[in-house]
């Protein structure tokens, strides 16, 4: 996945303008191929917290503030997410509003609410600290969130890390390349990955110097915007990616081995003679079809995804569930074929990177029935441009088979995102190496929508 930071000058107590231009960004950082933009310290109002002060109320948002209509409706339309920083509302309870980052869905849903808890004096005379981290999913990694002054505390990266987040976004108004800088340390000291999105112009504590950018665990740094100085021509506006698929938690992670089951006993059904509705490729065969069957409970939800899809469209799917047996011979197979390719490689590397294409079998989300690798077809049944075939593997396509793969041909990046928006919408989750695996219920589902427990666990269909 690519994510971006997006530097540009907010116009002072302006927050229409402001989210008008937010979101213009988010569209544009979706046709440069990213799933998420974060921007600057309460970019949708300006830092100035003199006007914030003089109007707490009309500066001052809910996550479902009309005002911030356009970014939502971005979102759903680039099918990617943003990261808004603005003054928060005071929650029920609280006692003021608070400075605050709504991260919003591809849906244009709320996905979570972080308050930045350290404050400097000026921010303490007018916010509440927040008293929880900021965590959230997307695309398989883990995020973790924080605002300016929050990374100025060594534990605050360091809890991100210790919560398994692969990389940190930061909102800030820095004012100087010495502070943007520290940046790279903090990186190194933490092992993870960096984006920051920094303000530019002069706020109420002085100007902010731009040179947003992104750095990787080694502290190299891999994105810069420029540096603000004054006014250029235009609006100044930049945004800076980084690719964070190096980050995506595989399935031979330890956290989803980790996660129970508490199998709930739905039944595996035939899709072909249970879901008509329902296109199963006809390539696909075996002697007892086992390909064509799932758990009862994601078939429902394929019916519901096929609903959304726009006219034209419809779901064609290719395999659902596999025999334990079988599961762990492709597993192996596909291992092997690494360590003949890469014979330096340790065996736990090879585990790891067989993880991004077949899944380690004592996990294996389509032996418990409730994966299903599918794709796109013409109401003709003709394939559309997905970018590669089902089951290219990370090395023939270059890398091309990750859902938020960078370079794809137009086409194929819109036709991902109708299928994301479908899928998501009915509840199944992607394994994001892969765009054509989604699965409900499974562990990796679990991990993703932080349900405690996963539904399904491996099974046998009956009479095998």
């Amino acid at each position: 996945m690519i994510i971006a930071a997006a530097q540009f000058p907010s116009v002072p107590g302006d927050i229409e303008a402001n989210a008008a231009r937010m979101a213009a960004l988010v569209g544009e950082a979706a046709d440069r191929g990213a799933g998420l933009v974060a921007f600057s310290e309460l970019a949708l109002t300006h830092y100035d917290l003199r006007l914030i002060a003089a109007d707490p109320v009309g500066m001052t948002v809910t996550e479902d503030d009309a005002r911030l209509a356009p970014v939502r409706e971005a979102c759903r339309a680039a099918g990617i997410a943003a990261v808004v920083n603005a003054a928060g509302r005071a929650r029920e309870g609280a006692a003021g509003p608070t400075l605050s980052s709504f991260v919003l869905g591809s849906d244009g849903a709320l996905l979570t609410r972080y308050d930045k808890r350290h404050l400097s004096g000026e921010e303490r005379k007018l916010f509440t600290p927040g008293g929880a981290d900021g965590r959230f999913m997307l695309g398989g990694v883990r995020f973790a969130l924080a605002t300016c002054r929050d990374s100025s505390f060594p534990e605050v990266p360091a809890r991100a890390a210790a919560d398994g987040c692969g990389v940190y976004l930061a909102s800030a108004f820095h004012d100087s390349a010495e502070r943007v800088e520290r940046y790279a340390e903090l990186a190194r000291d933490s092992g993870l990955q960096v984006l920051l999105a920094n303000g530019t112009g002069i706020g109420s504590c002085g100007p902010a110097c731009g040179l947003s950018g992104g750095w990787l665990p080694t502290g190299e740094r891999v994105a810069a915007a420029a540096e603000w100085s004054g006014p250029v021509p235009g609006d100044g506006a930049e945004l800076v990616l980084s690719d964070v698929r190096d980050r995506i938690t595989l399935m031979a992670d330890p956290a989803i081995a980790a996660i129970p089951v508490k199998e709930c006993g739905e039944p595996l059904v035939d899709i072909r003679t249970a879901a008509p509705a329902l296109l199963v490729a006809k390539d696909r065969h075996d002697a007892r079809g086992d390909f064509a069957h799932l758990r009862q409970g994601v078939l429902q939800r394929l019916l519901a995804a096929q609903e959304l899809l726009p006219d034209g469209l419809r779901l064609q799917i290719v395999e659902g569930y596999r025999p334990p047996a079988l599961q762990r011979r492709y597993f192996e197979e596909y291992a092997e074929e690494l360590r003949a390719a890469f014979p330096e490689r340790q065996a736990q590397r090879l585990h790891q990177d067989a993880s991004r294409y077949v899944s380690p079998p004592e996990i294996a989300p389509h032996s418990a029935g409730g994966a299903v690798d599918l794709t796109l077809v013409t109401a003709d049944g003709e394939e559309v441009d997905m970018g590669t075939p089902i089951n290219a593997s990370p090395e023939e396509s270059d890398g091309a088979c990750y859902t938020g793969a960078p370079n794809l041909p137009p086409a194929a990046r819109t036709h991902r995102r109708v299928l994301t928006a479908a899928l998501t919408a009915a509840g199944l989750v992607n394994y994001p190496t892969e765009w054509w695996h989604w699965s409900y219920g499974d562990r990796y589902w679990a991990l993703a929508t932080g349900a405690d427990h996963a539904l399904y666990g491996p099974m046998e269909l009956e009479g095998e």
